[in-house]
């Protein structure tokens, strides 16, 4: 699969977004190895702290769905510069995708901005960090 059309589904997942608070839609789009787009909006809640991020929808539906090898990602928002993911969803993502996965924000010009695990979050904190020395 192609990049563009990875950020295209997540351009098109935006719009089933529940955003009444916010009013800020964001899509993702996650591409396993086995070749399956798994696709996630953001939902939101009036408590704040229960709301779930597109990125994470993704990620969970995958994992739920008993894919466990990610191979690229694509994060869209109606931002004026490619949309950059919370801290709790790099986190997440740092649990279960390859440091050298490339990870695409973009917006809806679709000016893109294409990183590594590694670059978005380095220094993530993981399981290894659990262990002790």
């Amino acid at each position: 699969m192609k990049t563009d059309h990875l950020i295209e589904e997540a351009i098109k997942i935006m719009n089933n977004a529940y955003a009444p608070y916010s009013k800020f839609q964001v899509g993702a789009a996650l591409l396993t190895k086995s070749g399956k787009v798994y696709t996630g909006c953001n939902i939101e809640n009036a408590a704040y702290p229960v709301s779930c991020c597109a990125e994470r929808v993704a990620i969970f539906k995958a994992i739920s769905e008993g894919e466990t090898e990610f191979q690229e990602l694509a994060v869209a928002a109606d931002t004026s510069r490619p949309v950059p993911p919370c801290g709790s969803c790099r986190q997440v993502m740092s649990e279960f995708f390859p440091k050298t996965m490339n990870i695409h924000l973009t917006n809806l010009t679709k000016e893109t901005k294409s990183l590594t695990m590694e670059e978005l979050l380095p220094f993530s904190f993981d399981t290894e960090d659990l262990l002790g020395s």
